[in-house]
């Protein structure tokens, strides 16, 4: 059989960096690792072209060649997948759609052929088997969650590499915590499960026999949700770095309490990973209680984050308003925060009800709930009915957005960024001398930085005051300095994007700009 796997294509969102990867020449941050993944389960005598629409068109000629075309996506991507889906129809192509958006969108809202619910790994045999047979059940669900053990090598020869920013690696799935807003814990348990340490280490060999050189990011959703058993992996990365002369720069997410285990973070340092994502969500505790965020209570938040930096880690960090506890100085008290606490990339977005989540269905009970679709990280629309005023919540986010990226304060996280992660060394180091130094697509991105930012730019004095201090006080980074400063340019794009959106109307409530 001929089976196509597509992967729909993404919005412009702040998570995309569409607007920065252009400097590197680059068209996505990361490959679909879940199609690749699914690829290598299918038999090995079918015939398999794998499509990335984020990185190119998928042409009709794909289309017609395929048996089956089999798509892969989360809620986000569902408008495009369902353009996807109305084209193979139209062909009369058999479809197929797996994916974490199976598990918060009806089957029969998909409109597609054969919908497979839950992890791959013990489903694709049988579904395969039935394809080839014509006997497919319009429903494939998973009983169990499968080990990972079982989980194969994904396919690396099915995409374009060099159109990526980043390569990914999947360790675990799961997560032990109870966040109510999360569909993670929904869709793979809150017992952790993890591959193998070698089958990790076969994972990173893989992609040095095929040329990659540049960051990998470990996509667990928390990489420390067990964290026994993270430490013995971190131990046997840091040995695969030492022998792969340097290995790969690593970033992952993780959860905070990552800064109570100093053992931990000095072993992530150990093993490369220069940056994680935190979900710290509000600094509001009240907020965070009533979410049942728990494992970022009881601590400053403020010295959890300064303590993972001092490890030399990035950290970037997811921020939520519109929970029922905020009150109107929740957007002064959250710019004040992601002020102090050196995070340049600090991911805002408004609370959207998860289809799935306990905090869906608590919202529902209270009738709460206006549609079952959910927003993304630039989204004005809510679709749940705030306990804050809509109009007001709306104008507080945006007001939170745009002062927060003004390209004087983003500048001065930089800073602080830099001085906790970065401190200039007395004597020069091998890694400290390797971060100084500027790659060919860094070059690239330096120049067209200069002409975008510098020459052309909006805040052009802001980023030569930025560019003078990041070639003389932090000459020691100077590449990672610059680095922020073109993602800087992406978020700064698309808060005026989210500036210019139109007026939001919500049944009892109309959000105005």
């Amino acid at each position: 059989m001929n089976a196509l796997l597509v992967y729909p294509q993404f919005p412009d969102t702040y998570w995309s960096f569409k607007h920065a990867l252009k400097f590197l020449g680059k068209r996505a941050a990361q490959p679909p690792l879940g199609l690749m993944t699914v690829a290598a389960l299918l038999p090995s005598h079918w015939q398999k072209k794998l499509v990335d629409t984020n990185v190119e068109q998928l042409r009709e000629r794909d289309l017609k060649w395929a048996d089956v075309v089999m798509l892969s996506g989360m809620q986000i991507q569902q408008k495009a997948l369902a353009a996807i889906v109305a084209r193979c129809r139209a062909l009369g192509v058999r479809t197929v759609v797996g994916g974490p958006i199976t598990s918060s969108v009806a089957a029969a809202e998909l409109g597609v052929d054969h919908v497979v619910i839950g992890e791959a790994e013990e489903l694709m045999a049988e579904v395969a088997c039935a394809l080839e047979a014509g006997t497919a059940k319009s429903v494939y669900k998973a009983e169990e969650r499968p080990t990972m053990e079982n989980s194969p090598l994904p396919d690396l020869s099915l995409i374009k590499m060099n159109r990526y920013s980043t390569m990914t690696v999947q360790y675990s799935r799961g997560c032990p915590f109870n966040c109510e807003f999360c569909d993670i814990i929904e869709i793979y348990g809150r017992r952790p499960r993890t591959k193998t340490t070698e089958q990790v280490l076969a994972e990173l060999d893989q992609l040095k026999r095929a040329g990659w050189r540049d960051s990998v990011f470990i996509v667990d959703d928390n990489f420390i949700g067990n964290k026994v058993r993270a430490k013995v992996l971190l131990a046997a990365l840091a040995k695969w770095r030492a022998r792969s002369d340097g290995g790969f720069p690593l970033i992952t997410e993780a959860s905070l309490n990552l800064a109570d285990d100093e053992e931990l973070m000095q072993l992530m340092k150990d093993a490369g990973f220069k940056s994680v994502f935190l979900g710290i969500e509000t600094p509001d505790e009240q907020g965070l209680k009533a979410s049942n965020k728990l494992q970022n209570t009881r601590r400053s938040l403020l010295e959890s984050v300064a303590r993972i930096q001092s490890y030399g880690m990035q950290v970037m960090g997811g921020f939520i308003l519109g929970f029922d506890t905020d009150r109107e100085d929740i957007f002064d008290r959250m710019v004040e925060f992601i002020t102090e606490s050196g995070i340049p990339i600090a991911m805002v977005g408004l609370l959207q009800a998860m289809p799935g989540t306990q905090l869906f269905r608590r919202l529902r009970s209270e009738g709460r709930i206006v549609h079952n679709d959910a927003g993304d990280n630039t989204s004005v629309s809510l679709n749940f009915l705030p306990r804050m005023d809509a109009a007001r919540l709306v104008e507080g986010y945006r007001s939170v957005l745009k002062r927060i990226y003004a390209s004087g304060a983003y500048y001065e996280r930089v800073k602080v960024y830099l001085n906790r992660t970065h401190p200039k060394p007395e004597k020069r180091t091998r890694v400290q001398h390797e971060e100084r130094l500027l790659t060919r697509a860094n070059m690239r991105a330096l120049v067209m930085s200069i002409v975008r930012q510098g020459v052309f730019g909006r805040a052009q004095w802001s980023y030569w005051k930025f560019v003078v201090t990041a070639a003389t006080r932090y000459r020691h980074c100077f590449g990672a300095a610059m680095t922020l400063a073109v993602m800087g340019y992406h978020l700064q794009v698309m808060t005026r994007k989210v500036a210019r959106q139109r007026n939001v109307v919500l049944p009892g409530a109309v959000v105005s700009e």
